[in-house]
């Protein structure tokens, strides 16, 4: 009796596996940039660790990446945990790279109401050139053909999103074969994959996740930084920032603020910008535009440096993106392009000018402010005497030699609380 009751515990505790198992889900509901991929992997890595049945990642993206994407596209071949990729909810879209990451999945699923397509590649200023269209054109139609091959997927649909910008939505890319089914919910789609078998890079598994405990798992918060920073506006705002503050504090030693503040703006910057295609011609130009602006508070050029700034500074914000290695989404927006030249120059031109203008104006106390002030002989200056200045009666030596008794003096130095002084002449006598 006891060895039956052993052998019923035993077949139980061996099915729990199946009916107790676990899928981790989350949400990219971004462009698809560096952040994304880090999260995406990191999602794997806790899915396999977990033992999950599959990792479900519901996706909304205009684009973004071409490096990115392919990352994130490689993980999942090599994924030895089932990944679902939900193209959710109702109004969302898997656009440009969210095509590659949608065909790349073990699964793929739309909800209602949802689209998928428009994969050509762009430039991130605009139409690339005949050759350079073609040539990454081609080699984003030979990136997804692979991949819709290796998921038995419509790869000459693929193609054509690629190629013409196609689109298809949920029902229509069902039809096509670009996904494997449509779900309302995220139950029901787990509920319609149960039992499937799936081919992972270890070999092949079979789906559990009609009862499975979902675990939702979100960005942290290095990851949501990342994103944020990961926007090339965004980084180039902290690049002109970290300028701006570094300048101040070269020209006002001590101030430590600006340089601390300029210091973590250009690092938060540069780190940005390793993980985008920058063109480093334009961040040249960039830097000898601020460079010419100020030139401009300290050489009279009747305008011609501050003209000079601001046509570097807009060239090289135009350039500072690469166009040939950047996709959609992947773009500085004119925008913030105008606005940044345009505060830049005014503030050199005008707020700097009138702080440097201030600093070279004639001291107001202290000793330095007595000088060219005028007073009045109190006695005969010989050289050495006394005079009225400001109410205050001081020693003073006459420049000349000697001055009369209550004439009028003026101030031109201090020597050991000694004032040297002139006979003012008053020029409208």
């Amino acid at each position: 009796m006891k060895r039956i009751l052993l052998y019923y515990l035993l077949l139980i505790v061996s099915a729990l596996p199946l009916y107790a198992q676990k899928v981790v889900s989350i949400k990219v509901d971004a462009t698809i940039n560096p952040a994304s991929a880090d999260f995406i992997r990191r999602a794997m890595d806790v899915a396999k660790k977990e033992q999950a049945a599959c990792l479900l990642i519901h996706l909304n993206t205009p684009g973004g990446l071409l490096k990115s994407t392919r990352s994130i596209v490689s993980d999942i071949l090599g994924s030895p945990v089932p990944v679902v990729v939900y193209v959710s909810p109702g109004g969302a879209h898997a656009g440009s790279a969210g095509v590659f990451i949608t065909m790349a999945a073990h699964i793929a699923a739309m909800a209602p109401g949802t689209n998928i397509g428009a994969a050509h590649p762009v430039s991130s200023q605009g139409e690339m050139d005949t050759i350079l269209s073609a040539k990454v054109t081609n080699d984003a139609i030979a990136f997804i053909k692979s991949i819709a091959a290796k998921r038995s997927r419509n790869a000459e649909w693929a193609a054509q999103a690629v190629q013409n910008s196609v689109s298809l939505t949920e029902s229509e890319a069902l039809e096509y074969n670009v996904i494997n089914l449509v779900a309302s919910t995220e139950q029901e789609l787990l509920n319609s994959i149960d039992g499937r078998p799936i081919t992972v890079s270890s070999g092949t598994v079979t789906l559990h996740t009609k009862n499975a405990a979902i675990r939702s798992l979100e960005m942290g918060l290095g990851e949501k930084m990342l994103n944020i920073l990961s926007d090339p506006n965004v980084a180039y705002i902290l690049f002109l920032l970290g300028l701006y503050g570094l300048i101040f504090e070269l020209y006002s030693p001590g101030a430590i603020f600006p340089g601390i503040i300029g210091g973590i703006c250009i690092i938060l910057a540069l780190y940005t910008m390793h993980t985008l295609p920058v063109n480093y011609a334009g961040l040249a130009l960039i830097v000898f535009g601020v460079i010419l602006f100020l030139l401009e508070i300290k050489i009279v050029s009747h305008g011609l440096l501050a003209v000079g700034g601001v046509i570097s500074l807009l060239l090289g914000s135009m350039m500072l993106i690469r166009t040939d290695e950047a996709w959609a989404m992947a773009s500085l927006s004119w925008a913030v392009i105008l606005t940044a030249v345009a505060v830049s120059a005014l503030f050199f031109m005008f707020v700097i000018g009138m702080g440097l203008k201030a600093q070279r104006a004639k001291p107001v106390i202290g000793f330095e402010a007595m000088i060219g002030e005028v007073g009045h002989s109190l006695s005969e200056l010989n050289p050495g005497g006394t005079v009225r200045m400001h109410g205050e009666i001081w020693k003073a030596i006459a420049a000349s030699g000697f001055i009369p008794e209550g004439k009028k003096v003026i101030v031109t130095g201090i020597l050991n609380l000694t004032l040297q002084v002139e006979q003012y002449h008053d020029p409208s006598a």
